[in-house]
């Protein structure tokens, strides 16, 4: 695998083995990709290969070198390797791409129909994936006459239609306003729970990948850096871009002795914990994880029992809601969520310094 080694302890063994190298140039995307039956996110920061990932896998663009398997069968790598049309892929993109001037119906019906299928029978299938995805009652409608979910849905319908053993969804949620991303997000949890093949989708929002995934693939300038099921990510992530995706601050340090206890020894400071971790000795390097919640944040020097303190400077503040997320730098860089009250009470603006307080029970670490 690519990148840091990932904790893949929950997942099952892999059906589809592809090794995707892509070559752009001023970008090159290498990486290997296992996935079992089941839905696979593959998460990274735009331009980090997510999308060239899936054209590979279904052979719509060449690889430099590497080879895509599905079960038994070999799709690319040596002389056997198969066309586009020839794979058993279906693909959705973040724009549902129906033909306009046709019916929910036969815009379905268009797959089946394409690979020989008789019409009636292709309609047949049609009737019943859109009943799936519970487009029955608007089949007769054009795509301009239904809403941007409808028509996503549709889209899946359609890619399902073919019986595919390997489906791909580029970003299938991000076109969508919040209420409808919401909705449509649950009727693809539902219909690709009962999909018996591969899914391999690509995004950028946690919650679709931590709603619909069984396994998180995460890409970085075209390289994996972590792999596992979405409980090992969220408990160790393993790169800043993937803790940050799940809301943590991340640390690396060397594990030190100290008297009494032990600390990590950060670039620019120390992080005192309250035990060390399990399956890590002194010299070690090792992980440390802190919730932003779990951010003390004072105006002045505070008289407190934490271990763990040091005088800061605000970079940014991100509301969301009810809450804001104040972003630190210095001897550490560190995120603080705090509620809004908090903010107006300190009068927290960007450039100001602050003491940020965070207990040595309030962290985890493990082995880098």
């Amino acid at each position: 695998m690519s990148g840091a080694p990932a904790a893949t302890t929950g997942i099952p063994a892999a059906v589809l083995d592809a090794h995707v190298v892509v070559d752009r140039g001023e970008f090159v995307l290498d990486a290997e990709l296992r996935a079992p039956l089941g839905v696979t996110a593959l998460l990274g920061p735009n331009g980090s290969g997510k999308t060239t990932a899936l054209l590979g896998l279904a052979g719509l663009v060449g690889l430099a070198r590497g080879h895509v398997r599905l079960g038994e069968e070999q799709w690319e790598g040596d002389a056997r390797g198969r066309a586009p049309e020839q794979r058993s892929v279906g693909l959705v993109l973040a724009e549902p791409m129906l033909f306009p001037h046709l019916t929910l119906l036969d815009n379905v019906a268009f797959g089946p129909r394409a690979r020989g299928m008789p019409r009636a029978r292709a309609r047949e299938r049609a009737r019943e994936e859109l009943g799936r995805v519970g487009l029955a009652d608007l089949a007769r409608r054009r795509p301009g006459e239904v809403s941007s979910g409808q028509a996503q849905r549709a889209a899946l319908a359609r890619a399902l239609a073919t019986d595919p053993e390997l489906l791909l969804l580029d970003e299938p949620l991000s076109a969508l306003d919040p209420e409808t991303r919401s909705r449509t997000r649950a009727d693809l949890s539902h219909r690709l729970r009962d999909y018996p093949g591969v899914t391999v989708l690509t995004t950028h929002d946690p919650l679709d990948a931590l709603t619909l995934a069984d396994q998180l693939v995460f890409l970085e300038g075209g390289r994996v850096t972590q792999t596992g099921t979405p409980g090992e990510v969220v408990g160790r992530p393993r790169t800043a871009y993937v803790a940050s995706l799940v809301g943590l601050n991340l640390l690396s340090g060397i594990l030190v002795q100290k008297d009494p206890g032990w600390a990590v020894r950060l670039a620019s400071s120390e992080l005192a914990l309250a035990d060390p971790p399990a399956g890590a000795g002194e010299g070690d390097e090792v992980w440390a994880t802190v919730n932003p919640e779990a951010v003390a944040l004072f105006t002045d020097r505070p008289e407190t029992s934490a271990r763990n303190l040091w005088r800061l400077t605000v970079d940014s503040v991100t509301v969301t809601g009810q809450r804001a997320r104040i972003h630190l730098s210095g001897e550490v860089s560190l995120v603080a969520e705090v509620t809004l009250g908090a903010v107006a009470a300190l009068g927290i603006t960007t450039g100001q310094q602050l003491w940020a307080a965070v207990k040595a029970t309030e962290i985890h670490t493990y082995p880098a």
